[in-house]
């Protein structure tokens, strides 16, 4: 009978993508075939619903293969995927990146191992073990260089997926960088769980902005440096030196503000304050009047009321938002919020769409204002690429995938740009 190539599914987030990726080189170095992975997100119960469905689905469409559960949401309640038919392995988080782990599945049968595979995540002190280079497309790498959270705020489950924050050393991230530049690379991602938490962990305690000044300083040949979602409260002098000093350090920052009232972001458990938002935004602008932010926001969280609301939903005003994630409300078992007075379920929707209405108009706004202004883009295929400020940018004619064009924007329409 031939034999299949694996199938890999990846819910959620980039960094679980980046792991797809190196599991697949693991699946590969050690003969694995006839299966099917599943890499889940646990961030909300949501996400777990469409875990289970996807499982489902992958089941019936592949009846013979072996299914493999893994990601987040295995390691955090490891015991709903056990109990799926559809199951034959359930792995944690530290598991699917160990060879040893994928060396056992074959050559035949899962039924010799345990069936469930997930250890104590907090027990785990390195990453990156599994450096791969190149994940993404054509024209960005995306680079892990941290993994994990020491932070525990009330409505998050995700330390408990990741464990506690883990940096890769700076020498490790800008050797790889420079491997990445060399193959044709003109733009590095650095991605993490907890980014500005990089380096607390390592001898000295570096903070990001060092990695950041370190990467440009030591790979002149890199075009663009783009960093993804940061906690502002944390963001460190270098790195405010070099948003205001780097030209190949993109001007867009996605931060990780949650909520915009005082009140609930104490009961969230944040580190910072509404008007800390409102500052940061503020003099990051004034070093760098290009720069964009995209923000992720809750809406719904226990005991918010329409006042409170009101503040989250004037942030993306007061902060001059641009590109949002808003995440309806949804209590995750096991974390102090789901404990606390819940937000009736047609409020929480009707906030959200509230804040996704807001955010579309600022983008529509964004996209207005690039009317008759030159950008350079990165080219994700032959007709689309995007600016610095990742806004989507069209093309009439093709134009080469993976390199930085000028352009001189034409046009603006909802759901980009137009050269």
């Amino acid at each position: 009978m031939d034999r299949k190539a694996p199938i890999f599914a990846t819910l959620g987030c980039r960094l679980n993508a980046y792991e797809t990726e190196a599991m697949k080189d693991l699946a590969a170095r050690a003969g694995v075939d006839d299966a099917v992975v599943v890499n889940t997100c646990a961030v909300t119960s949501e996400a777990v619903r469409k875990a289970r469905q996807e499982i489902r689905r992958l089941r019936r469409e592949n009846p013979n293969a072996r299914l493999i559960v893994t990601g987040c949401a295995a390691q955090t309640e490891p015991e709903t995927f056990a109990a799926m038919e559809e199951v034959d392995l359930v792995l944690g988080n530290t598991e699917k990146m160990q060879p040893e782990s994928w060396r056992r599945m074959v050559p035949d049968l899962i039924g010799e191992t345990e069936r469930v595979q997930v250890d104590d995540i907090m027990s785990v002190t390195e990453t990156a073990g599994h450096l791969i280079d190149g994940f993404g497309t054509r024209s960005r790498a995306y680079v892990q260089v941290q993994n994990g959270c020491d932070h525990r705020c009330t409505f998050c489950i995700i330390p408990y997926g990741r464990g506690n924050s883990r940096s890769v050393p700076a020498g490790v991230v800008v050797d790889q960088i420079k491997r990445l530049v060399d193959r044709g690379y003109n733009e590095v991602v650095l991605t993490g769980v907890d980014l500005t938490s990089w380096g607390a962990d390592l001898p000295m305690t570096p903070k990001l902005g060092d990695l950041v000044m370190r990467i440009l300083r030591l790979v002149p040949d890199l075009p663009r440096l783009r960093i993804s979602s940061i906690d502002s409260i944390e963001v460190d002098e270098a790195l405010m030196q070099a948003i205001a000093t780097e030209p190949r350090l993109m001007p867009h920052l996605h931060l990780s503000l949650q909520a915009g009232d005082d009140m609930i972001l104490k009961r969230m458990k944040r580190r910072h304050l509404r008007d800390d938002a409102i500052r940061f935004c503020e003099d990051a602008r004034k070093l760098r009047p290009e720069m964009t932010y995209g923000a992720d926001i809750i809406a719904g969280f226990p005991t918010e009321t329409d006042a409170m609301f009101a503040n989250s939903l004037k942030l993306v005003e007061d902060c001059g938002l641009t590109w949002l994630h808003v995440f309806p409300y949804s209590p995750r078992p096991g974390t102090p919020a789901a404990r606390m007075p819940q937000v009736n379920g047609n409020a929480i929707k009707a906030r959200a769409s509230a804040l996704r209405d807001a955010g579309e108009r600022a983008v529509q706004a964004h996209l207005a204002a690039q009317v008759g202004r030159d950008h350079l883009v990165l080219m994700e295929n032959a007709r689309m690429g995007r600016t610095e400020q990742f806004a989507e940018v069209h093309f009439d004619s093709d134009r080469p995938e993976g390199q930085i064009v000028p352009a001189t924007i034409r046009a603006a329409g909802p759901k980009g740009l137009f050269a």
